[in-house]
């Protein structure tokens, strides 16, 4: 039986399980961002054995970096092994999960049966963890990979909410969930329109996003069908008013995709997420949802989210079919290198273009967000000047507020 969620204590119900929140990172920068931003783990590809081929992928010498500052605020690094191995792939395996566990990784995630057996014949310390690549929909598949030796499973985007509750009652076996980001148009794992349209295989790294292509769709006479292109893209998942039904059905791990997204982004969203989840488990009966949340996502999302297959299979409103519905977010413009109290200036390092008179807002893990306008910018040798528009100058600016390093801001939309 999974272990209890919630017990009485002094008279008051309390979360005695806490899940995991679980972040992407492409490189060691947003990593960092996500632990700041209050990632209890962060998932990263190395540079063999790895899907997502195109991010930029850690070195064994990046991840003991990784390690070193994951141990230093009480998180936990995750290693994507989860290619689909041809026999190319199988060289180096060994040596590489091993140089894995020497620097001290806490998980490996995988999607083949040979690197799981093979991380377990070598008596490995780090833990083995199925990826979403093997799509597991249900309670006697976990069971056989756990009979493999499996640490936790990372369950399909397909997995319903009503599907989820029985799986959790009839297995002790950690439980990984998607919580927020990109879905796949097909079953998880089981792609392979990018393999025939553009010969980049999906399960193996490559994924050219076929389904998001434009295409144009012909009835049976072979004559054209309607004005608008056709595309099979989904919307994007975001579960922020189901985390207090997951927390109590004691998940163990709430899971964020996005490995290629931006720091803005991974900052927005995983301190999104850890504060929700902190005031659920703080006061679960007394929790009130709160509309911040989803105004705070949206200013990360650049497509329109949806509840995936949470509450059943996905119908026509979770598709964009003949639209893409992309829109821009509010521009990260900058982040907080040090803040002087006495004089109230802000040491800046600038990210995208702005100007004395716009507006910012400020966020941060450990402060509520802060909007104020420009009103006094300076450059490295402290000269006022009316616009930043060099990416990486190091700035300063008047703020009448105290603010931490690692602090962002994005301009507002007026």
């Amino acid at each position: 039986m999974p272990k209890k969620v919630s017990e009485i204590i002094n008279g008051r119900r309390v979360i005695v399980k806490k899940p995991e929140l679980l972040a992407p990172a492409g490189n060691l920068e947003k990593l960092k961002t996500a632990i700041l931003y209050g990632a209890d783990a962060v998932f990263i590809g190395g540079k063999e054995f790895s899907l997502r081929s195109s991010a930029s992928n850690f070195s064994l010498e990046d991840i003991q970096e990784a390690v070193a500052f994951a141990s230093e605020h009480g998180a936990h690094i995750h290693v994507t092994t989860n290619i689909v191995m041809h026999e190319e792939n199988l060289e180096g395996l060994e040596d590489y999960l091993k140089a894995l566990d020497a620097l001290g990784v806490t998980a490996i995630i995988c999607a083949d049966p040979h690197v799981i057996l093979t991380a377990k014949r070598l008596g490995l310390k780090m833990e083995t963890h199925l990826s979403t690549q093997m799509s597991t929909t249900n309670e006697k598949a976990i069971a056989f990979w756990q009979r493999q030796g499996v640490d936790r499973v990372v369950l399909a985007r397909e997995v319903s909410y009503a599907e989820l509750k029985q799986i959790r009652v009839r297995t002790d076996l950690d439980l990984e969930y998607f919580i927020h980001g990109a879905m796949c148009i097909n079953l998880s794992g089981r792609c392979m329109l990018s393999n025939y349209y553009s010969r980049r295989d999906a399960n193996r790294g490559g994924c050219s996003q076929s389904c998001r292509w434009f295409y144009q769709l012909y009835d049976k006479e072979g004559q054209p069908v309607g004005q608008e292109p056709f595309t099979m893209s989904s919307r994007d998942l975001s579960l922020l008013r189901e985390i207090p039904a997951l927390i109590e059905l004691g998940i163990d791990s709430f899971k964020i995709e996005g490995r290629m997204k931006s720091i803005h982004y991974i900052a927005t969203v995983v301190s999104c997420y850890r504060k929700l989840i902190d005031a659920y488990c703080a006061d679960p009966d007394g929790f009130v949802f709160d509309e911040f949340y989803e105004k705070e996502i949206a200013k990360a999302a650049n497509r329109s989210l949806g509840k995936g297959f949470f509450y059943g299979v996905a119908d026509k409103k979770g598709q964009l079919f003949n639209l893409r519905d992309e829109h821009p977010t509010q521009e990260f413009v900058m982040r907080v290198i040090s803040y002087d109290p006495q004089n109230q200036i802000a040491k800046v390092e600038q990210r995208n273009h702005f100007r004395v008179g716009q507006q910012v807002e400020f966020f941060s893990p450990s402060h509520p967000n802060y909007v104020m306008t420009v009103e006094q910018l300076y450059n490295e040798a402290f000269e006022p000047i009316e616009v930043a528009n060099h990416p990486m100058e190091i700035l300063y600016l008047k703020v009448d507020r105290p603010l931490m390093p690692n602090d962002m801001a994005r301009k507002v939309r007026t």
